[in-house]
């Protein structure tokens, strides 16, 4: 690939690759690596990845397969692809970088135990850094790279700051586990972080100390887990595998140290970094993004993809990981940092819009109220209106939609999105799993991003929140009293999409996830439901005004008809 005014490293080198090096660091442990690097006795810049995963896997030939996760797999394949994040080394080494890829401690052939991201992982990637910088192969300059996991691991010791680490390359990187991952808006997702740990990591061993058995049986009588049997049998044998990871997880259902320890401290990133995620990957990997890009004060890129999760190795990446490898290892102009630093795949233009502030300067958020008769309408709710309700147990798992009239516009909606939702319920609980979706004008529908919310954990941070964006600390459970009108403030992970004329508009309220259709939608799912019966009330009056406020970058001049524009069309 080259330009007018640049190109990337030319292809010019044969590969070595050494296999099971020992990386010895301070503590003693033997931190398990594979090299690959060019034939030729000159010094390169190299390129790190850090993961627990099955380290052949990760550099195994390239095939031609979609993205499967451990439950989908395409015809033909044992196992799913998902966790294989390390990218193609041939791709950089032909073209002059030695790649060093390295099991973290306690996996595959590293030793040590497991400590799921907390200390002393980062310092192990610190210390692997600074030995790689001393080999008499390299320039002394290193970059990082990879995703998910691979991404992950960059942030956490980019911010302990290797003095030879010079670049990240991190996309599709969750940066705050407790929210974008494991207790979406404090409602556990269990399914995939389960069999993530027993089916994805690769030789673990976690440190297993003293469980507070008064801990766990506590855990063990909250009817919403009991009514989980793979939970029930990681409480009953903590010891038993990975489950103490798991456990851990459980015995923690609120923010507080134990998930500090596992969130990225952006005030030590100062190195330049690219980042990026998927439309569709809202239930792990989208939040990290926009996160990293208000909380990084380096050289920063972003890019927002399909929603499509990228094919493994990642070749879609490999020219533009070489364009920014190129720019930070080895000193060449390659035009990127000239180049708007966001790039933004509009989902219904199938177009790519560029831009330089998240969110947007154009998003104008504008209120869409909710109605009788599952209207979704920018009009004011007034006092002859009353309220829409639903049954929620394990006999029945009912729910509301709310749809606009069919456009008129084509409407654009780019950024993070907000449901200021009145509701009650006959339970002291209620958990909320909200999504905005498109009707084209076919009548097909698709789910474009998602919101969750625990109603016990209601409570927002007003030093925290922005009007787009409210904070829930998550500390602390304030349970409902029965029949009481309460305000939930529900964040919606940030979409972009354009609503074509003739489309409409649709918010799906419940208390369950909606069964997937494809592996994105079921890393987003799998959580927990409520175990016992209640009647959910949503409220839409003069007193009560629910409101769904969508950030409309372009359209929607005239607001949406009643009529649909007719009968004039």
């Amino acid at each position: 690939m080259f330009g007018k005014t640049w190109k990337i490293s030319e292809i010019k080198y044969k590969v070595i690759v050494e296999r099971d090096v020992k990386i010895r660091i301070s503590d003693g442990t033997e931190i398990n690596a594979d090299i690959f690097r060019p034939e030729s006795d000159e010094k390169f810049p190299a390129i790190f990845g850090f993961h627990p995963y099955d380290q052949v896997a990760q550099t195994a030939p390239m095939r031609h397969s979609a993205f499967a996760t451990l439950f989908f797999k395409e015809p033909g394949q044992e196992k799913g692809n998902a966790y294989i994040e390390a990218g193609e080394p041939e791709a950089f080494v032909r073209r002059g970088y030695v790649y060093v890829i390295a099991n973290v401690r306690g996996t595959g052939k590293s030793g040590g135990k497991y400590p799921f991201l907390a200390p002393p992982e980062a310092q192990d990637g610190y210390e692997v850094i600074e030995w790689i910088a001393r080999q008499p192969w390299c320039t002394g300059n290193v970059g990082m790279f990879g995703v998910s996991y691979f991404a992950f691991s960059q942030l956490f010791i980019a911010a302990l700051n290797p003095p030879h680490l010079k670049c990240l390359f991190a996309p599709w990187a969750a940066t705050d586990l407790y929210r974008d991952f494991i207790y979406r808006g404090g409602i556990l997702g269990h399914s995939f972080v389960r069999m993530w740990a027993l089916g994805s990591l690769h030789n673990c061993r976690v440190e297993k100390t003293p469980q507070q058995q008064e801990e766990i049986d506590k855990i063990l009588q909250d009817g919403d887990i009991a009514g989980v049997p793979e939970l029930v049998q990681v409480l009953k044998n903590p010891n038993a595998g990975t489950n103490f990871l798991l456990a851990g997880i459980l015995l923690h259902p609120f923010d507080g140290p134990y998930w500090e320890e596992r969130r990225v401290k952006y005030e030590g990133i100062k190195i330049p970094s690219y980042i990026g995620a998927c439309w569709g990957n809202y239930g792990l990997h989208l939040p990290g993004a926009f996160r990293s890009w208000e909380n990084l004060r380096g050289p920063k890129k972003m890019i927002i993809g399909p929603p499509a999760y990228l094919d493994r190795p990642l070749y879609q990446l490999q020219y533009e990981s070489l364009r920014w490898f190129d720019h930070w290892l080895k000193g060449v102009d390659t035009g990127m940092m000239k180049e708007p630093p966001i790039k933004l795949f509009i989902m219904g233009t199938n177009e790519w819009k560029a831009a330089n502030e998240w969110p947007m300067p154009e998003a104008k958020w504008t209120p869409f109220y909710l109605h009788e008769n599952g209207l979704l309408h920018e009009r004011l709710t007034h006092s002859k209106e009353g309220f829409d309700s639903f049954e929620d147990s394990p006999w029945g798992r009912g729910s509301l939609e709310y749809c606009s009239p069919r456009l008129v516009e084509n409407t654009e909606v780019i950024g993070p999105i907000v449901l200021d939702l009145y509701a009650s319920t006959t339970d002291r609980e209620v958990f909320w799993f909200i999504s905005l979706r498109e009707v084209d004008s076919r009548g097909n529908e698709r789910v474009l991003t998602r919101g969750w919310l625990r109603g016990t954990h209601r409570k927002v941070d007003p030093g925290r929140s922005k009007p787009w964006e409210p904070f829930h600390p998550h500390t602390k459970s304030e349970p409902l009293t029965p029949g009481d009108i309460y305000e939930f403030n529900i964040p919606i992970v940030p979409t972009g999409n354009l609503f074509k004329a003739g489309s409409m508009i649709k918010l799906k309220i419940s208390c369950t996830d909606d069964q997937p259709k494809n592996p994105l939608e079921m890393i987003a799912g799998g959580s927990l439901y409520r175990q016992a019966p209640s009647r959910v009330t949503v409220y839409h009056d003069e007193d009560h005004p629910s409101v769904l406020l969508l950030p409309i970058t372009r359209g929607n001049i005239l607001e949406t008809f009643l009529s649909g524009g007719k009968p004039y069309l």
